[in-house]
């Protein structure tokens, strides 16, 4: 198995032309042509993820967010991004990211989260032009039955595992048709309103955006990791179907970098 391997198993369902123009998915770090003999899944690469690549004989560590993201100008102990290249280049650490071109997928990150939280009849919320059945942003679905705003509020909670969630004020009607975007999804809050759905679920909200709605539809903050949780199952799943006998596994290291203090 090579690393090449591996990550041709995700783009088949995420090719890297899907991927946004500012992104940086793919080989971060290694030879595609190398051999593979174990993988850690996660969503962000810190220096304590390499470490337990290391610790698990990982050769290769595969992530949701890319650990490079912008051009490094130099290989020094001076940040985290630094120290973790240098550390996966020294115990041969290939390292794949896949970022928007799993988020642009159409059985990618949000509709995972649509899933996980029990919406049918699914269609992307932003299909993209060239490939709209298959490619594009957010998730459009619907609940057989529709849940009172508060139900709404305690499945997401649930569902992400979030102690407390940002919204904004009730609008009074029941949640059937749902919209959801994974991760930073602020910008597709217009075409969620033009789909008229009864709440909108995304992350990375600014203050003023809450104000966007006006009323007419609930909008949900649910936390940035909390929403894209689920990409590390998927991406765990897509290679040990594809590769039963290869070693993949999901990273015990946390990498959520927010906290919450819930007033008792």
């Amino acid at each position: 198995m090579t690393v090449k391997d591996i990550l041709n198993c995700i783009t088949e369902i995420a090719p890297l032309h899907w991927q946004e123009s500012y992104d940086n998915a793919g080989l971060q770090v290694g030879d595609l042509n190398a051999e593979a003999h174990k993988a850690l899944i996660c969503l962000d690469i810190t220096e304590a993820i390499v470490d337990e690549a290391i610790a698990k004989k990982c050769d290769l560590i595969v992530s949701h967010h890319p650990l490079i993201f912008r051009g490094l100008k130099h290989l020094t102990p001076e940040t985290y991004i630094e120290r973790a290249v240098m550390k996966a280049v020294k115990h041969d650490i290939a390292m794949i990211s896949m970022h928007t071109n799993l988020d642009n997928s159409y059985l990618g990150v949000s509709r995972v989260l649509a899933d996980r939280l029990g919406l049918k009849n699914l269609h992307l919320l932003q299909p993209s032009e060239s490939e709209p059945e298959l490619c594009g942003a957010g998730m459009v679905g619907e609940f057989d039955e529709p849940l009172e705003e508060t139900e709404f509020l305690q499945r997401v909670a649930e569902t992400i595992g979030s102690p407390c969630l940002r919204h904004s004020a009730l609008t009074g009607r029941k949640v059937k048709k749902v919209a959801l975007c994974g991760g930073s999804g602020s910008p597709f809050m217009p075409d969620a309103l033009r789909q008229r759905v009864d709440a909108y679920l995304t992350a990375d909200i600014k203050y003023h955006d809450f104000f966007v709605p006006e009323g007419n539809v609930l909008l949900v903050d649910g936390g940035h990791f909390e929403t894209e949780q689920f990409t590390k199952e998927l991406i765990c799943e897509l290679i040990r179907k594809k590769f039963p006998t290869f070693a993949a596994e999901i990273a015990e290291t946390r990498t959520n970098a927010v906290y919450y203090f819930v007033k008792s």
